[in-house]
């Protein structure tokens, strides 16, 4: 009683598995995994291109390799953690983007559907562009 004694903060413990305990923690803990996914993928396509820079051998060995069973499972993987990621941005994004006109709110409604129309209509131009080749 007659020392210093350090004071520290209560802290309530949580456990390791807090984000099962609510859909919406788990939901968020998903959205937050799709970026490890989306890394991923950033550092392969950089070992692609590298490849590519190695001449027409070496590429020719990554695409055997993209053939692969095991990178097609990745690529779906991949891609459904993307769609996940834009779709949750997407329906966020109303929440964080506040507008007004004038004195009036644009509705949540309206700046969703902004973005999904340009994700439409840019996903439509990509696969008209790759399917004309």
């Amino acid at each position: 009683m007659g020392g210093k004694e350090e004071m520290k903060p209560y802290r309530r413990p949580v456990p390791n598995t807090w984000w099962l305990e609510r859909r919406s923690y788990f939901l968020f803990i998903v959205r937050e995994l799709a970026s490890v996914f989306v890394a991923a993928y950033s550092v392969f396509l950089l070992l692609v291109i590298y490849k590519l820079g190695q001449g027409p051998e070496a590429y020719e060995g990554m695409i055997e390799l993209l053939r692969s069973p095991a990178l097609i499972v990745f690529h779906l993987v991949v891609l459904a953690f993307a769609v996940y990621h834009s779709i949750t941005w997407f329906n966020l994004t109303p929440k964080i983007l506040v507008l007004f006109v004038g004195e009036v709110r644009v509705p949540p409604l309206l700046i969703a559907g902004a973005h999904y129309f340009a994700w439409l209509v840019l996903s439509a131009l990509v696969a008209w562009v790759i399917l004309r080749a």
